[in-house]
């Protein structure tokens, strides 16, 4: 889920194979008038694929001073444990809106019962900001610093999105700032996990320092044992191994694949295709392309 939660059904009858239990969540905070669910449930004996809630002792900098403010502006917010609900001194949610999983999910290996994932992991802050009930109401905004506004149709509130960032632009919160991890159902466990993505895109020196960056789109997982994600900022399609999490493949896409690769064979040959597409609210490059790749024998 976008919480980074792990849930396992039966697909032909809804049962849980994975136990699952209604845990408290916080209560206060919220807007006057709004009921908030007691409960929330939460699976038994699996991993959480991101960090449940948000302290000031989470605050992170490249800098002491860095760390300082962001510890600061952490304090400042409406902070704490998952599920802690928005209100108009704003709220520090974590895992973020974005994820924890985004769009795209995970893929499953039937042979092996490992899972794996990509997941975001810089929390945003959520201001609900008080308008006119009357007021015609508009699609969602992209402002400075990966800031949106999204209107809430019926109610007399906008939802004020952005990322928990420091005053240099980068994540208040340690990287990786997104990561690929691979968990095995059958067990329980966390295989491996490893940072996704670079930040040369991102920084005012391009070097491919593999920090994570926060991005959209699933991954594909092979019978041969390989793992192929594009998802991240810095428009690269990479292969992994299933088994390690070794980055075995890379290559530079013409635009951002925040898609789902999918496979196919043409005469004996085997192919991987990713649209290669961009994404506007996350601000990976744009373009319209499908790029394929032909796999070694």
């Amino acid at each position: 889920t976008k919480m980074g939660l792990i849930f396992v059904f039966d697909r032909r009858t809804g049962e849980p194979l994975v136990p699952f239990y209604e845990r408290p969540v916080p209560q206060t905070g919220a807007i006057p008038g709004e009921w908030l669910s007691p409960t929330q449930p939460f699976p038994v004996g699996m991993p959480a694929l991101s960090k449940q809630g948000i302290t000031p002792d989470d605050a992170w900098g490249f800098s002491p001073i860095d760390r300082w403010l962001c510890k600061k502006r952490i304090e400042e917010l409406q902070h704490g444990p998952m599920y802690t609900p928005p209100g108009l001194k704003g709220t520090i949610i974590s895992p973020s809106v974005g994820g924890g999983a985004n769009w795209g999910g995970g893929a499953y290996d039937p042979k092996t019962h490992i899972m794996v994932v990509p997941a975001n992991q810089v929390p945003v802050v959520v201001t609900l900001v008080k308008r006119d009930l009357n007021q015609k109401t508009e699609g969602p905004k992209i402002e400075m610093r990966g800031a949106m506004t999204f209107p809430y149709a019926g109610t007399e509130y906008d939802a004020k999105i952005e990322p928990l960032l420091s005053s240099l632009g980068s994540p208040c919160t340690a990287p990786p700032w997104a990561d690929l991890t691979a968990i095995d159902l059958a067990h329980g466990t966390v295989k491996w996990k490893v940072p996704l993505g670079d930040i040369s895109k991102l920084a005012p020196i391009p070097l491919e320092i593999e920090l994570g960056t926060p991005g959209a789109g699933g991954p594909l997982v092979t019978a041969g044992g390989l793992v192929f994600i594009g998802y991240t900022l810095d428009d690269k399609l990479r292969a992994f191994d299933l088994q390690t999490g070794k980055t075995l493949w890379k290559t530079v896409l013409p635009a951002g694949g925040n898609a789902t690769p999918v496979s196919y064979e043409v005469k004996g040959e085997q192919y991987v295709v990713i649209t290669s597409g961009g994404h506007s609210m996350y601000g990976s490059t744009k373009g319209d392309h499908v790029v394929a790749y032909k796999l070694k024998r």
